[in-house]
């Protein structure tokens, strides 16, 4: 099942990046696209977003780093505990997520014509379903 998770979630990645180079956004890795992800779920600490992803902070600082260079996301200190920041999206990254989110209802309804809008619909019950916590690992 991870496989193809993973295998479908790439393929919408690919499908919103080329959708977002058509509206003349620069490429971004997926790993940005990543920290996208997070940052407009609410997940705005680097070091939740290392540990969301599996990866390093000094991996995700580096991916962060590469976006504020690109102008899409600002660091700041943290209001609430200044030993922490908060990575939070610029205007212009904000109009890229609008854009984002134009070309993944795009990708929906492209998706809901492929499989049937019945099926469409099931899947995205499935997977916003509360699935509870991680299960436990068989002894």
């Amino acid at each position: 099942m991870i496989i193809a998770l993973f295998q479908r979630f790439c393929w919408l990645d690919e499908g919103l990046q080329a959708r977002l180079r058509a509206r003349g956004w620069p490429d971004i890795s997926r790993p940005q696209s990543m920290v996208m992800t997070n940052i407009v779920t609410g997940v705005v600490r680097p070091s939740d977003i290392a540990r969301n992803l599996g990866l390093s902070r000094q991996a995700v600082h580096n991916t962060i780093n590469q976006m504020v260079d690109l102008g899409i996301v600002q660091l700041a200190p943290d209001p609430t505990d200044r030993r922490h920041m908060i990575v939070s999206l610029t205007e212009t990254g904000a109009r890229m997520r609008q854009d984002a989110q134009r070309a993944m209802d795009g990708l929906g309804d492209q998706l809901a014509e492929r499989l049937g809008h019945d099926r469409f619909d099931a899947l995205l019950a499935a997977l916003e379903a509360d699935w509870g916590d991680n299960m436990e690992q068989p002894a």
